[in-house]
């Protein structure tokens, strides 16, 4: 199977980590996107994945396999090895619902920062911006990292006693707020000791 990505963007790393977890990254074959001159946006691509974003997941198939969720679903389900997305019906449901928060409120709320009140990636792919939503997605995030601290205080990971796609989620998600230039609140003691025991992971030092 193939991973369309970008070298160095934030949703493409959080494959690699559910793909190191699982050891199979010499399973896939990884293709490069040139992003930054519009490959993306190009009818080729959008062939794969109409919403022209990265990663995508291409089975031998053929069957192509967008979003970041569904990908590290399938990633899981296709592999043995340490569970990410759950075991127990509870499980499953407890981290759905993580990381459907550490992508609203984390990763997603940094990256309308990010292409709404920065320059972004350049006035050639940034072709809408709105400042003032970009600055209250700013606070979201912010708020979202006093949220993750605040769990933190309970349990180890985000969503329970282990590692989990919604630890990769926020984890790629303070990355990204490093590259914008969001600051953890000094204050979040456990997020920031969490972040600093998942930098350490093979899966992510590797």
């Amino acid at each position: 199977m193939k991973v369309y990505e970008a070298t160095g963007f934030i949703n493409p790393a959080r494959v690699r980590i559910a793909l190191a977890e699982k050891n199979v990254l010499d399973k896939v074959e990884f293709v490069e996107v040139d992003v930054m001159n519009g490959e993306h946006r190009q009818p080729a691509f959008k062939a794969k994945n109409p919403s022209a974003s990265i990663p995508v997941l291409e089975l031998d198939c053929g069957t192509t396999i967008a979003e970041c969720s569904a990908i590290t679903e399938y990633i899981d389900s296709a592999f043995p090895g340490i569970s990410l997305t759950g075991t127990t019906p509870k499980e499953r449901a407890v981290i759905h619902m993580m990381q459907r928060r550490a992508e609203q409120n984390l990763l997603d709320a940094v990256g309308l920062y990010f292409h709404n009140a920065t320059p972004g990636l350049g006035k050639k792919l940034e072709t809408y911006q709105n400042k003032e939503w970009g600055e209250k997605q700013k606070e979201k995030a912010i708020a979202g990292m006093h949220y993750f601290d605040k769990i933190l205080q309970e349990q180890e990971f985000i969503a329970g006693e282990s590692f989990s796609v919604a630890d990769i989620t926020a984890y790629v998600g303070l990355a990204f707020a490093d590259f914008a230039k969001i600051e953890i609140p000094a204050e979040c003691q456990n997020l920031k000791a969490r972040r600093t025991k998942d930098a350490n992971r093979p899966s992510v030092a590797g």
